[in-house]
């Protein structure tokens, strides 16, 4: 499961159009957005947008108003992993009351703390005993390797999805900042799709344009993500910052699924176990490489996928995992599990000309 279209994080719903859901779902609306993202809870005791003096729950009538206009209401949890199963408890509870549609893990310093890398597994184990059909994601910083302490596969092993917090803070350069930030998620593991966060709030020293929230979305675009989300609503929504706000809502990115692009054609024929299919994706004089040989021309591309299929990965299915690259050029990683064993590290690159796969490598080891 994943999220198609744009949409927005919302921290506090008072703060989000005076906590109106009508309001709300107006503004909402007409931005086109797909799905919006509420702060439930924080730390293993704290329900969020919860009024503690009337003990009114302030995201019910909000969540009902955006679904009867079609749009998706997930939930994200700031976590510290002091307390991991009550965390983990916290969540469950706040999922299952309020029916969201999925769960976002706002894992950051706390985190980075000596012995979390325990204290994060101990919570996927519990969250996903709790919310085995519910999509999770982790929303984390940018830059994976200048935060090493911080415990990325421990959380991403229990995750759908990766919601890096590309916030270009300080910085006007946003597409370098997604081109640094996948370089860097292309190599944990497991690899997932990725959502990307763009940053439309300002700082005391650095204020993004509104072009250049709409060049970030482009290149998201180009991409191939299927969404993104934007931090904060609360924010962005302020008179003073509604630029920032308006270049999210004019981009246009449909709530549907993409046209799909070349791994995923890949891994979708690869899933119909026909080789003909997959060679009618290549150049007559496409070559394809993996560490032991290369091969040149479709007939013997053809017959690597009769290989690949009958002998090592028999009754084959492959998922992909995660994708990046745009205009002649694709990376992308894959998984499958077959009757001779499972893939956890495909990893292909994929060289393209006039439409069709001119050059492709791929590595991977089957288990």
């Amino acid at each position: 499961m994943t999220l198609y279209g744009k949409g927005y994080y919302m921290w506090q719903l008072p703060h989000c159009d005076e906590g109106d859901p009508a309001a709300i779902a107006a503004r909402v609306g007409a931005a086109g957005l797909s799905h919006v993202l509420i702060k439930i809870a924080d730390g293993p005791r704290w329900v969020y947008n919860y009024d503690y003096q009337t003990e009114t729950d302030l995201i019910p009538p909000v969540a009902n108003a955006l679904r009867d206009i079609g749009v998706q209401v997930w939930g994200w949890h700031y976590v510290y992993g002091n307390d991991p199963v009550g965390e983990a408890a916290l969540a469950i509870n706040r999922m299952t009351e309020l029916g969201l549609d999925g769960y976002v893990i706002d894992g950051e310093a706390p985190y980075k703390e000596p012995g979390k890398e325990e204290a994060a597994r101990t919570f996927m184990q519990e969250l996903r005993a709790g919310l085995q059909n519910t999509p999770v994601a982790l929303s984390s910083y940018r830059f994976p390797r200048w935060h090493p302490e911080f415990p990325f596969e421990a959380f991403l092993e229990g995750c759908d999805i990766n919601m890096p917090q590309i916030y270009f803070e300080g910085a006007h350069n946003p597409e370098r900042q997604i081109d640094l930030c996948m370089e860097q998620y292309m190599v944990l593991e497991p690899a997932l799709p990725v959502i990307p966060t763009v940053s439309t709030y300002t700082s005391p020293t650095w204020r993004p344009t509104a072009d250049e929230i709409t060049r970030w979305m482009q290149h998201a675009k180009n991409y191939g993500f299927t969404a993104v989300n934007a931090w904060s609503y609360d924010y962005a929504t302020n008179p003073a910052y509604l630029d920032l706000f308006q270049a999210v809502a004019d981009f246009d990115w449909p709530p549907v699924a993409p046209v799909a692009d070349y791994p995923e054609q890949v891994i979708g024929k690869l899933n119909q176990q026909d080789p003909a299919l997959l060679t009618a994706l290549y150049q007559e004089n496409a070559a394809h490489v993996t560490g032991a040989r290369t091969v040149v021309g479709k007939p013997a591309v053809q017959q690597w996928y009769q290989t690949m299929l009958a002998d090592l990965l028999p009754q084959g299915q492959f998922q992909l995992t995660g994708k990046t690259g745009y205009g002649s050029s694709r990376h992308f990683t894959w998984t499958a599990t077959s009757d001779s064993g499972q893939v956890l590290d495909g990893k292909d690159t994929l060289g393209l000309r006039d439409g069709l796969i001119q050059y492709h490598y791929t590595y991977f080891t089957v288990n």
